[in-house]
């Protein structure tokens, strides 16, 4: 009988051990999905907001639900629900629209019906220059111990939301562009690196207007940073080469 009776009490075991995994399992699919999905930035377009190698929160329920909303695009609708439209100056992830499965990270820079153009590496909207103010220089320092540094600018958009961006080629190529006129349902993304950045200035072979269906969610809070080639399963090279001071720092 003591022999049955462990046999019993191991089953069980076993068994409320595969049901408290199955049930992390669907809650870790619950939020991915309707709340929160990690990213990482694997490039500099986005600097100095966002670096090589920082880890961030998204906010899922930020713009409503579409079918990009859920892994491998598997929704049981076609439409956005619980919709609420970017706003100008959102960091938001998207499906990059030219192949539906490659997630983009920019700027919000342009709503349906604006008129988006660069003139002399300043942005207009609508006509009119966002306010464009140079500040210090970013200086990064590499793997290697070099030193680069960039121009800076603090650049405020019509609604005051007000960001940095950098301008590593003056007279750049995208530093003076066609009128963009965004179409409706759609907007105009761009990165904070200027002149390092395939965004929606680039409308033949690289993003172009980005559709509403496309936008995945909301950047909200930095959670981790690692150092430039620095691999995050080498923990006992953290307190190296984490970034300590950029640890949930909200976008």
């Amino acid at each position: 009988m003591s022999v049955s009776s462990e046999k019993t009490d191991n089953n069980g075991g076993l068994g409320e051990t595969v049901k408290v995994v199955a049930q992390a399992l669907v809650l870790a699919l619950v939020l991915r999905t309707f709340l929160f999905q990690p990213f990482n930035i694997p490039s500099g377009s986005m600097m100095d907001n966002l670096l090589i190698g920082d880890y961030l929160f998204v906010s899922k329920y930020s713009y409503g639900y579409s079918r990009y909303s859920f892994p491998y695009g598997l929704a049981p609708f076609s439409d956005r629900i619980m919709a609420s439209e970017p706003e100008r100056g959102d960091i938001a992830v998207f499906k990059l629209p030219r192949d539906n499965s490659t997630d983009y990270i920019k700027r919000v820079i342009g709503l349906p019906g604006d008129e988006i153009q660069m003139i002399d590496g300043v942005l207009h909207i609508n006509g009119v220059a966002a306010k464009h103010e140079r500040i210090d220089d970013f200086i990064e320092t590499d793997r290697y111990g070099n030193v680069r540094r960039a121009p800076r600018y603090r650049e405020t958009l019509p609604n005051g939301v007000s960001y940095t961006t950098l301008d590593t080629s003056p007279n750049g190529t995208w530093d003076n562009t066609r009128v963009y006129k965004v179409p409706q349902g759609h907007y105009f993304m761009m990165g904070d690196n200027r002149d390092n950045s395939s965004d929606s200035r680039v409308l033949s072979g690289g993003v172009g207007y980005v559709p509403f269906e496309n936008f995945v969610g909301r950047a909200e809070i930095l959670f981790f940073s690692l150092k430039d080639g620095e691999a995050a399963w080498k923990v006992w090279n953290w307190p190296w080469s984490v970034r300590w001071d950029r640890l949930f720092k909200t976008l």
